[in-house]
C-alpha cells in the first residue's frame, strides 16, 4: 500500500532506486517511512524500534554474506570481519553513498549536531534493512543493498593484518608477549568547529605512551591512538 502522502511516496521511490531495488519490489512503504523519521519528529513515531531489528539484520545479513563468499575462512576470522563491516562508521558510509541524509526526516535542533550525523546515517540506515527485511520476512530486499559494497571492503579489510581493529589487535600483541594489557587515557578537547574530533586518547603500555589519536567519540579517540600504536610496533619489528 501507498503512502497517502504523493510527495513523500515520490521521495521514497526514488531512494528505493538508488537501493537498486524495483518500484514493483514487495515493500512495506509505512515502514521505510518510519525507518526515515528521526526520534526529535515524533518521540513515538520514529525509526527507534526498527533500528533495534535492523541491527541483528545487517549482522545476519553480513554473516550470510560471509558463509557465501569467503567460506574457507574460520569462524574468528568472520567475527572479526562483521565487527568491521557493521560498525557505525561502515553503515554511516553505505548510508550516505545512498544520500539517505536527503530522505531522513528530523528537526532542524538535531541536525545543529553536526557531531552526531555520523550515528544518525548508521542508526537510520539500519532502520531502513529493518524495514525492507520486514516486508518479505527474508534477506531478498537487503543483500542488493549490501553485497556489492561487502565484497571490496572485505578485501580491504583481509589485506590489514589487523583488520580495522587496531585496540583488538593490540590487546592480542600485549597479551601474547606480556600477559598484560594497555591502558587508554581519554580527554575531552574542544572542537573548533563542525569537522573536529571531541577526544583525544593516548595508549599506554609498561609505562611508555605507545601512541594517541582523536575522534568524535571516545571509542573512535582510542581505535586512533590504537592503530598508531600498533602501527609503530609493527614498523619496529624485524
Amino acid at each position: 500500500m501507498t503512502l497517502p502522502y504523493p510527495r513523500r511516496q515520490k521521495q521514497l521511490q526514488n531512494l528505493v532506486q538508488k537501493l537498486g531495488l524495483s518500484e514493483q519490489a514487495p515493500i512495506e512503504w509505512s515502514l521505510l517511512d518510519l525507518a526515515l523519521t528521526h526520534p526529535s519528529i515524533s518521540t513515538t513515531a520514529n525509526y527507534e524500534q526498527l533500528e533495534f531489528v535492523g541491527d541483528a539484520v545487517v549482522r545476519l545479513a553480513a554473516s550470510v554474506f560471509l558463509l557465501d563468499a569467503y567460506s574457507h575462512l574460520p569462524v574468528g576470522e568472520f567475527a572479526a570481519i562483521r565487527s568491521v563491516l557493521v560498525s557505525d562508521r561502515i553503515l554511516a558510509q553505505l548510508a550516505a553513498s545512498y544520500g539517505l541524509q536527503h530522505y531522513l526526516l528530523v528537526a532542524d535542533s538535531a541536525l545543529k549536531d553536526k557531531l552526531g550525523q555520523e550515528s544518525r546515517l548508521a542508526d537510520s540506515f539500519e532502520a531502513v534493512l529493518a524495514a525492507l527485511y520486514l516486508s518479505t520476512q527474508t534477506l531478498e530486499l537487503v543483500h542488493p543493498c549490501l553485497n556489492h559494497h561487502f565484497q571490496p571492503l572485505v578485501a580491504d579489510i583481509l589485506s590489514d593484518p589487523a583488520r580495522h581493529n587496531y585496540k583488538a589487535a593490540l590487546q592480542e600483541w600485549s597479551q601474547a608477549h606480556y600477559k598484560t594489557l594497555p591502558e587508554y587515557r581519554v580527554t575531552p578537547i574542544e572542537p573548533t568547529d563542525d569537522r573536529s574530533h571531541r577526544f583525544m586518547a593516548e595508549v599506554w603500555f609498561r609505562g611508555e605512551r605507545l601512541g594517541t589519536g582523536s575522534g568524535r567519540s571516545i571509542k573512535a579517540a582510542e581505535q586512533a591512538a590504537a592503530q598508531a600504536a600498533f602501527l609503530a610496533i609493527n614498523a619496529q619489528s624485524p
